[in-house]
């Protein structure tokens, strides 16, 4: 059942679970976690970066083709669109939900683009999760981890004029593999919580810590994007299997749909596609 993220996004927030948003790059990804959706009767959004990829469009209409045919609710959506030609060009290629990041512009420049497409987003019924703050990367985390904390004043002001469907909030978390401990403003996401009235979403998942992810969604968090963690664990599963690398692909895929399925049930997911 093809939806937008917003769609998905709602039904959490009202119901208090968390939503899995995973990376998928390929044919086999995408199935994996269909799979995993169908598997435990939970939601799920796909998440999918024009830079893994060689071909967005093909690999958005894989994912809108298998989405159709499952009866779990899937929503299709860029992630990270870091260009105006990127996010149009998802819209045209199946994509349910777009991404616009532009979290490393000035608040008023960051207003402006999204706001642009949003309207054309939401004219053909696209939903639209947005950043502001700025996550960083893992590996430089002890050095920016506070840099680009969002500010829950200005958040409440940029939901308001960019008319998003969710925003994308930094309270501590990073992109990749951490070099440091993770450390989640708490305080700082319970004033978000208070101020926006969209859903929240949690960038940096992977590795940030079943008690602190947990925690977050009891916070207001309701998306969780989760990439590391499952191809580490599909890196794992290759790894540990004797046989010849015909099965490569099989092995990656089952380490990625133990982890994905893993992080649903932590979530509360299980069962979650009947609240549609």
């Amino acid at each position: 059942m093809l939806v937008t993220a917003k769609d998905i996004l709602l039904v959490a927030k009202a119901n208090k679970f968390g939503v899995v948003a995973p990376n998928v790059c390929n044919e086999s990804t995408i199935r994996a976690a269909i799979q995993v959706a169908e598997d435990i009767k939970a939601p799920i959004i796909l998440d999918i970066c024009d830079w893994q990829t060689q071909d967005m469009v093909l690999l958005g209409r894989i994912a809108e083709y298998m989405a159709v045919r499952s009866s779990m609710p899937i929503a299709v959506q860029l992630d990270h669109g870091s260009k105006f030609s990127d996010a149009i060009l998802a819209i045209r290629s199946g994509f349910t939900s777009i991404m616009v990041d532009r979290s490393a512009m000035p608040f008023e420049q960051n207003v402006q683009e999204v706001s642009d497409l949003v309207r054309i987003a939401h004219s053909v019924g696209v939903s639209v999760e947005s950043e502001l703050g700025h996550v960083g990367m893992g590996d430089s985390y002890d050095e920016d981890r506070d840099a680009g904390l969002t500010n829950a004043a200005e958040a409440a002001e940029y939901v308001k004029q960019t008319n998003i469907d969710s925003l994308a909030v930094a309270i501590g978390t990073a992109h990749g593999l951490y070099k440091g401990t993770p450390r989640l403003d708490f305080d700082r996401l319970a004033e978000l919580n208070s101020a926006v009235n969209v859903p929240l979403v949690l960038h940096g998942g992977s590795g940030s810590g079943d008690e602190n992810l947990v925690k977050a969604i009891a916070g207001g968090i309701t998306k969780i994007n989760i990439s590391s963690d499952l191809f580490v664990e599909g890196e794992a599963a290759l790894k540990a299997d004797k046989r010849t690398a015909y099965f490569a692909f099989d092995k990656i895929c089952d380490g990625y749909k133990a982890k994905l399925k893993y992080y649903m049930e932590l979530f509360g997911e299980t069962g979650a596609a009947l609240k549609f």
